[in-house]
């Protein structure tokens, strides 16, 4: 069973920063695609940010554009996400997205992704 665990969310103050991870694990399996998404209390899930595993396209949200950088390290199964000049409005649970469906582009939608991590609490104060 594919297993994606996140790690590294926390409390920074507005215009810190923090850098997410991701790795990849749980058995034998092809990685297509990785991404991020966040959750904020009574708001829908949101695209933040994804990578296309082989080539490494990249793809943001409007809302981190400028802001965000995702990564990843293939031989490690691992994506991360540094995130720069931290606003409150970023605050929410980071969720790490899998995909291992056959595709060459960015996915900005939750349902292309397969497998989901727990989730890491982001919290930005102001």
């Amino acid at each position: 069973q594919v297993q994606p665990v996140e790690s590294g969310g926390g409390l920074v103050q507005a215009g810190g920063s923090l850098r997410l991870s991701c790795v990849a694990s749980g058995g034998i399996f092809s990685i297509y695609g990785m991404g991020w998404f966040r959750q904020a209390p009574g708001k829908e899930r949101e695209f933040v940010a994804a990578i296309v595993w082989r080539g490494g396209s990249t793809g943001y949200g409007d809302s981190v554009k400028g802001r965000f950088t995702i990564s990843r390290a293939n031989a490690r199964n691992t994506v991360y996400l540094q995130m720069n000049s931290l606003k409150p409005e970023d605050t929410a649970v980071y969720y790490c997205g899998i995909r291992t469906r056959y595709g060459t582009v960015v996915v900005t939608s939750a349902e292309g992704y397969d497998y989901w991590g727990q989730g890491t609490q982001v919290t930005v104060s102001s």
